[in-house]
């Protein structure tokens, strides 16, 4: 499966992220991919904050994490970013690399949508984020 990554964050594991396995935990990777989703906003855009004074909130409607292959303290990963808009949805998909050997070690589909002054609704703000056809 191909994706046309728009956007790319790189980051490393701090020790506190793993569990008694010495990987990282299942849930950290969820941390991982929303800081993605916000420096690309904040570089793209303007930050959550901005938007939020706006009336304007983005919230997670549904995410889905497959695991590939652990992170362990101290690897370097890469979180890579592609997002296209579904009706009044926005799907990012996240893939999470690490560079040193290669591996692809999960891949992330999250779904997003906007409230606008507290209802569901469209926002032009982000459709800037879209790519161009």
């Amino acid at each position: 499966m191909t994706t046309n990554f728009i956007f790319e964050l790189p980051m490393r594991v701090r020790d506190y992220e793993c569990d008694l396995q010495g990987i990282v935990n299942n849930a950290v990777y969820q941390h991982y991919t929303e800081h993605c989703r916000n420096e690309f906003m904040r570089q793209r855009l303007i930050g959550l904050e901005t938007l939020h004074e706006r009336g304007i909130d983005t919230v997670v409607a549904r995410v889905e994490i497959n695991f590939k292959s652990p992170l362990r303290p101290g690897d370097n990963f890469v979180v890579r970013l592609a997002v296209e808009k579904e009706g009044i949805k926005y799907v990012f998909t996240q893939d999470i690399f690490r560079p040193a050997d290669q591996k692809l070690c999960a891949r992330a589909t999250t779904t997003v949508v906007c409230l606008v002054n507290g209802r569901l609704g469209q926002c032009p703000e982000l459709d800037t984020l879209l790519p161009q056809p």
